[in-house]
């Protein structure tokens, strides 16, 4: 009981700060369910709360998305998540709570110091990229920092930014999720309880999330966001 009141309570924070920052879902939920059902399930299961989650908030501001970039950099990222979706049970689990630490700790690190907001990857490399956050959002459940890095270098106002990041973690979602339900749908089916509350949560968080986020500053915003993210990823990385 106590579990389910604190995923509902993160998955409502979760769905907030993905609705104003364009990722945050999977960073936040997917370290915290993996404490009870271990990494591998708590990435599949938490598919499902992201896609619920991340097909609202698009419908939401789909008028915002640079349909540009979302087909080239959002093509490439949907087939990098596609592959890590498919090498999602060959990866030990051990091996995935490293590295889904370390990109938790990366990205913590990014937003602390600022760096998230100075990196510029353009040209060739933007494909790329796209690719590579894709591969990790499939394989670990997190790709939103990565992404995100990623997308500065289209120079999107606000608006395009959030809509077209949003727009680019669905196209991932569509073409992982299915790969996740059909690999463990026999190991989702005994915490669909957990699943639903994480869904519902999001969708609560999305709704109401930038009337809750009003109140903290940017920078105050930015802070909180890469604290949490590094305590996560180094509770992950000593757990694996």
């Amino acid at each position: 009981m106590v579990f389910a009141s604190f995923l509902a309570l993160v998955a409502v924070i979760a769905g907030a700060v993905a609705s104003l920052a364009g990722f945050g879902i999977g960073s936040l939920l997917t370290p915290l369910l993996a404490v009870k059902t271990g990494i591998s399930v708590a990435v599949a299961a938490i598919g499902v709360a992201h896609f619920t989650g991340t097909a609202l908030r698009f419908l939401l501001i789909r008028r915002s998305v640079n349909k540009k970039v979302l087909l080239s950099f959002g093509l490439t990222s949907a087939a990098g998540g596609l592959t890590g979706a498919l090498l999602h049970n060959v990866v030990s689990n051990r091996l995935l709570g490293i590295v889904f630490g370390g990109l938790l700790i990366l990205a913590g690190t990014a937003e602390l110091t600022g760096l998230a907001g100075k990196i510029r990857i353009k040209g060739v490399f933007s494909w790329f990229s796209g690719a590579l956050s894709g591969l990790f959002g499939g394989l670990v459940g997190n790709q939103g920092g990565i992404r995100s890095a990623a997308l500065t270098g289209f120079n999107l106002g606000k608006d395009e930014f959030v809509a077209t990041a949003t727009g680019i973690a669905l196209m991932v979602d569509v073409a992982r999720l299915p790969v996740y339900l059909a690999a463990q749908w026999h190991e989702l089916i005994p915490i669909w309880n957990m699943i639903a509350i994480a869904s519902i949560g999001v969708i609560a968080g999305t709704l109401f999330g930038k009337r809750i986020l009003e109140r903290l500053s940017q920078d105050a915003f930015t802070k909180t966001v890469g604290i949490i993210l590094v305590i996560i990823g180094a509770l992950m990385v000593i757990r694996a």
